[in-house]
This record gives structure tokens, C-alpha cells and sequence, in this order.
């Protein structure tokens, strides 16, 4: 192997390109059981369509939903839970008119829900089969009424179609995860109300179903504002399991009588936030065994929990992250992924922890890059009052290149989004990109992230816009400090709430160089008055209500202080994000244009809030590397992104 030649950090040449990141990328998730395993792939060299996949009997994974067909819901805009399948028939909810398909092998889809009084008017997300009464049970979210919000419903319908569907449960704000016992007599499933968000506050609903299908007695068996249930379960012999944080963590409960018992009572996490419909962290394998999966330090483990005695039995697996579990007797199937594993559909085996890949995310072969692939290492660091953040961070790695002596690497500090949320330490070619060429990279678990409890989660409460800034700028002066990084070239980036954190830390801060922010934040005001239901009072808690604490909301909106701003800022924005809409970037390219500052915008017809499509992934990260070269470059080295392909 010939000696590594010598270049600055940050202009090395890398074989993770934009165009093997984006030709051999797709999303996997949503793992379903039925005789076959089936999942659900969104390609993004299909402008971005999702189709439910199954594993074929020779072990190939097959197309089940045609072209012509996205598999998509948009049940709070972030959807998911969108198909199901039973008998081999599958059900999905379709991307361009959210209604339900019913797709039979060798057959064409035919719809079954009517179509909506205006274009997406009627959604649909989370169904299951109640196959007694031929029929499935899904959440509703109805943009038709003419009222201020759309409403959401739990709501039935034939197999099908000969009937329109007809509404189960109603009043409150939101609906999920209506889940049917195994004798079909009782229905459970989640609500919730405004200003919660499910990860604030759900209640767990019980309710007999009688001789027509209708909900009657229903009651309240757990959950309230101050506590967030997630994921009711059956199991096989019709006992009522579900994730609780009432102790402070999301642990395992089942229904005994009114009294909810614990299973694995741990200071972990087996819940996660439920922006998205349908997750899963545990599965039954037998009618008297459970296998679960929880977080703890940064990684997730699994485990067996013989639910007769409670002992628990440890699952050998070296996957990280975990979700989207199911299980039978013999197996658990997820999606997982590792340090050294992309994320993909896998199936292991219970007893000796033999994992096999059923599909990759990635196409390509992780071995030829090695040398070229940082190791993540988990980082804690003091923040403001006494307190201890925590984040991933990656050193630069190319076998190829090294710097010269005395030169220390830039920084790009990643936010996730969510807020709520975190990033884990799974194998990333968006992560490898930038560190392949010379830049170091640290992802922030700033105060407010899950994984870590919920009196961490709580610390954003009402600190949006301060505690996040204070951990990102804290985690970055603690590298530089530390002599690890470059402080002098520092950049932050990030998308939708991580845009915004972007966005504070580049107007009210003096720390970071530069900075990319994708579909993010810079109007509070706008976002509470233009964002969907979903989350349309999230800020309540993030900030505070709205209009009474206008000040804070103003305060803390980078768009009134951009007077501040001092540095180049690059702007990816997708043209349909009803999330946030693209007037939030506008506003911040105008005041950067009128101050003569270097600005970068890019807005993609057809996007939404997060780009699916494989152009203009490509076109955005290519975009934001040659911004990079010129503004964090140690001898401002310009050149030509092509030439790190």
C-alpha cells in the first residue's frame, strides 16, 4: 500500500461519493409478519416511492405493490403504518389520493375508500384486520370538515369497500395504535390531546366491542399528561402489554386487573418518540414469552422475558439500534444496524444469535471502504448549569491521506431533528462523507433527546432555542479545548429542528464558522400559526403558549436578529415542506442577501419536509461540501466537488 499522501483536512479525496450515497441508498422499515416476512423500501432513484417487499419463497426479496403505486401515508405528515397484510392480501394507503388499496397477488390494486372531497382530504395510517367481522379498524385524519384543524377519528371499514367507513372513537385531538384482542371482543388504543405530544402525555383506552362492531364501556386503564404510554399490545392469550415512563423511563407493563405491573423494571429505554405511526420494541414470540429490545448508553440491546416467572434471558446481537420488531417462536425480525452495519432487515435467530441480512439499505460492500470508515465514539461533556450532554464523535479517517503536521482537523457539529430525537452510532454514509474527506464530525445528544429518560427529554422544556444551542456550542469548545478539532473552523448543520438549533447557534453565537441548515426553523411566530395539527402546540412546550408568551417567541426567532448574522449560511429547502414552509428560508435569504452575506439557497420542486428524491440528495450534499471548501478551508482551497469523486 503506497504512503498516504499529504493534504489539508477537509480537501482529501474519498470514494463515498454523493452519486454511491444516493445510487445504492433506500429506506427499510415497517416489518411485517404473515406466513412471509414483508417490509416496506422507500427508493429514493424512484422519486422517493415506497413499496411493501416480500421475502420470496427462494429467499429473494420481491416487489409485492406495483409501479404506479407509493405506499405512503400522511396521518401527521410524518405518517408511517401505512400497509398491512393479512392472507397474503396487502392493504395500503396510496401517496397521491390517501385512500386504501387492496392489492391480491397477481391482481391490480382496487381502491376501497372513497375518494375525498378535495385532493389528500381523507388519510389513513396504523389499520389492523379485524377478520370476524370483515373489516379493518385505521386512524382517520379528515381535512374535509372545513374546521380550523383536521379532525382525527378511529375509524372501520369492510374488506371490501361496500360501505364507507364508519367512525369508532372521536373528540379527542389524536388517535394511534388501535390494537384488537385475539378473541376480538375488546379494542385498545392511544389518545391524546393538545398541548401534548404523544412523548408528553397518552392515554390507553379500553373498549367492548358489541354484535355490530361499535366501541362500548370504554375506560381509561393508563396514561395521562404526565405520562407517555406507547405501543399496546395483546398478547396471544389476551392480556394487554404496553410501554409506560411513569417511573421516569419507558419500561414494560401488562394489565393485571386495573393495576399495571412491571416487567423489567430498568433505568432504559424500551419506547422511543412516536412521531411516526406503528413503531415497535417488542414482540411476542410464544403466548407466555416476549423478546424486547431497550436502550441504554447510546446502544440497544436485546432480550427474552419468560412472562411466568419474569426471568430475562439475554439476546446475543451486535446491532445498535433497533426497531420495527416482530417475532415468532424461533426468530426476531427488525430493523437494525451497527457501527460497522448499515441498517437493514434482519432476522436472528433466538437461540444462538445467528443474524441474517434479508435486505440491506445500502447496496454497497462495507469491507472495500475500510480504512476510509471512522469509528464512532461515545463523548460526554460539561454543559451550562453543572450539567452533563452527550454526543457521538468522529476523528477523520482515509487511508489515503494525512495532514500535514500541526494542522487540526475542522468541525461540523451535527443536530438532529425533533427535537425530539437522537442520532445513534449506526453506520452512516452521510456521516462517512464528510469524515472520508478530512472533517470531523460530532452528533449532539443535546438536552431534550430520548434515550437518556425522561427527565432529560425535559430539559428542553420551555428552553428550546437555549439548551440545544448551549449543549451543540458546548460539545464543539469542548473538542477544541480538548485539542482535538480546528476552533477557529467550526460549522454546524442540521435539518428541521436541528435547522433551527443551526440557526441560533450561527445568529446568537459567536462560535461557529459557518453553518447548512435543511428545512429549518427560523420563525417561531410562522411556525405556530402555519404548521400542521401534529404539532401545531408542540411549541407550547418547547417555548411556551402562544400568543401569551409572544416575547420568548420572538426572542428566540433568528429572522428578527439578523443583524447578527456574520457568517455564510447555506439553505436546503424542500418547495412542498408543509412542515415548515419554505417562507422560513426566504425570510433568511432576503436578510442575508440585503446584507451582502454569502448565501447558499437551494429549494427542490416536489420535496417535502426531508428529500427522498435521489437528485436532489445529490445535488444538496455536493452543494453543501463545495460551501464547506470555501468557508472552512484552512488556506481557502478552492475546488471543484468533482474532483472528490
Amino acid at each position: 500500500m503506497p504512503e498516504p499522501s499529504i493534504a489539508p483536512y477537509g480537501s482529501w479525496a474519498s470514494p463515498i461519493t454523493s452519486d454511491l450515497i444516493v445510487a445504492s441508498s433506500i429506506g427499510v422499515g415497517d416489518v411485517q409478519l404473515d406466513g412471509a416476512v414483508y417490509w416496506l423500501e422507500t427508493r429514493p432513484q424512484e422519486q422517493g416511492r415506497a413499496v411493501v417487499v416480500r421475502l420470496g419463497s427462494g429467499g429473494v426479496p420481491e416487489d409485492v405493490t406495483p409501479s404506479g403505486f407509493n405506499v405512503r401515508s400522511r396521518v401527521h405528515d410524518y405518517g408511517a403504518g401505512a400497509y398491512l397484510v393479512d392472507g397474503g392480501i396487502v392493504y395500503f394507503c396510496n401517496d397521491a389520493d390517501q385512500r386504501i388499496y387492496r392489492h391480491q397477488p397477481g391482481g391490480a390494486p382496487v381502491a376501497i375508500t372513497p375518494p375525498p372531497l378535495r385532493p389528500r382530504g381523507l388519510r389513513y395510517a396504523d389499520g389492523i384486520l379485524d377478520r370476524a367481522r370483515g373489516r379493518m379498524i385505521w386512524v382517520r385524519e379528515d381535512h374535509t370538515t372545513g374546521a380550523a384543524e383536521a379532525v382525527n377519528t378511529l375509524v372501520d371499514m369492510p374488506l371490501d369497500g361496500s360501505r364507507p367507513p364508519r367512525v369508532l372513537a372521536s373528540g379527542n385531538d389524536f388517535y394511534a395504535a388501535p390494537r384488537l384482542s385475539p378473541d376480538g371482543a375488546r379494542l385498545a388504543w392511544l389518545e391524546w390531546h393538545h398541548p401534548n405530544m404523544p412523548w408528553d402525555g397518552t392515554e390507553l383506552w379500553v373498549g367492548g366491542l358489541t354484535a355490530d362492531g361499535t366501541v362500548a364501556d370504554k375506560r381509561k386503564v393508563a396514561g395521562g399528561d404526565a405520562e407517555s404510554v406507547f405501543q399496546p399490545e395483546w398478547s396471544p392469550d389476551g392480556v394487554l402489554h404496553f410501554i409506560s415512563d411513569r417511573t421516569g423511563w419507558w419500561n414494560l407493563y401488562r394489565l393485571a386487573g386495573d393495576a399495571a405491573q412491571p416487567l423489567y423494571p430498568l433505568e432504559a429505554e424500551f419506547g422511543s418518540p412516536q412521531w411516526t405511526f406503528r413503531q415497535s420494541r417488542y414482540a411476542f414470540a410464544a403466548a407466555r414469552r416476549l423478546v424486547c429490545s431497550f436502550s441504554r448508553d447510546g446502544a440497544t440491546a436485546l432480550a427474552q422475558i419468560d412472562l411466568d416467572t419474569l426471568a430475562v434471558t439475554p439476546v446475543a446481537s451486535d446491532f445498535t439500534e433497533i426497531s420495527s420488531l416482530r417475532a415468532d417462536a424461533d426468530h426476531v425480525y427488525f430493523r437494525g444496524a451497527a457501527p460497522a452495519r448499515f441498517a437493514a432487515i434482519v432476522r436472528l435467530r433466538l437461540r444462538s444469535g445467528e443474524a441474517t441480512i434479508l435486505k440491506s439499505s445500502n447496496a454497497a460492500e462495507v469491507a472495500p471502504f475500510e480504512g476510509y470508515l471512522a469509528r464512532p465514539e461515545a463523548i460526554a461533556f460539561p454543559t451550562e448549569n453543572g450539567l452533563t450532554a452527550y454526543g457521538i464523535f468522529y476523528a477523520p479517517a482515509n487511508r489515503d491521506f494525512r495532514a500535514p503536521a500541526g494542522e487540526l482537523p475542522p468541525l461540523i457539529v451535527g443536530t438532529h431533528g425533533g427535537p425530539t430525537g437522537s442520532v445513534s452510532a449506526s453506520l452512516d454514509w452521510g456521516t462517512q462523507y464528510w469524515t472520508s474527506r478530512g472533517f470531523a464530525v460530532l452528533a449532539v445528544n443535546y438536552g431534550g433527546s430520548t434515550g437518556y429518560g425522561r427527565a432529560y427529554r425535559e430539559r428542553l422544556r420551555g428552553q428550546w432555542g437555549v439548551v440545544d444551542v448551549d449543549d451543540c456550542v458546548n460539545g464543539a469548545r469542548h473538542l477544541a479545548a480538548s485539542g482535538r478539532v480546528d476552533g477557529k473552523r467550526m460549522a454546524i448543520r442540521g435539518g428541521s429542528a436541528g435547522g433551527y438549533t443551526t440557526m441560533c447557534a450561527l445568529t446568537f453565537r459567536d462560535v461557529f464558522a459557518t453553518g447548512a441548515s435543511y428545512y429549518g426553523i427560523s420563525d417561531l411566530e410562522a411556525l405556530a400559526r402555519d404548521t400542521h395539527k401534529f404539532e401545531s402546540r408542540y411549541l407550547d412546550g418547547l417555548i411556551g403558549p402562544y400568543p401569551a408568551r409572544r416575547d420568548l417567541y420572538e426572542a428566540r426567532s433568528p429572522v428578527h436578529f439578523t443583524e447578527r448574522l456574520q457568517v455564510p449560511i447555506a439553505i436546503f429547502q424542500g418547495a412542498e415542506d408543509a412542515v415548515v414552509p419554505p417562507s422560513q428560508a426566504e425570510a433568511i435569504v432576503a436578510a442575508l442577501e440585503a446584507k451582502s452575506l454569502p448565501c447558499l439557497y437551494l429549494s427542490f420542486d416536489g420535496e417535502q419536509h426531508g428529500f427522498r428524491r435521489a437528485p436532489n440528495i445529490k445535488r444538496a450534499l455536493d452543494a453543501e461540501l463545495y460551501f464547506y471548501a470555501l468557508f472552512l478551508s484552512r488556506t481557502r482551497l478552492i475546488f471543484a466537488v468533482e474532483e472528490n469523486r
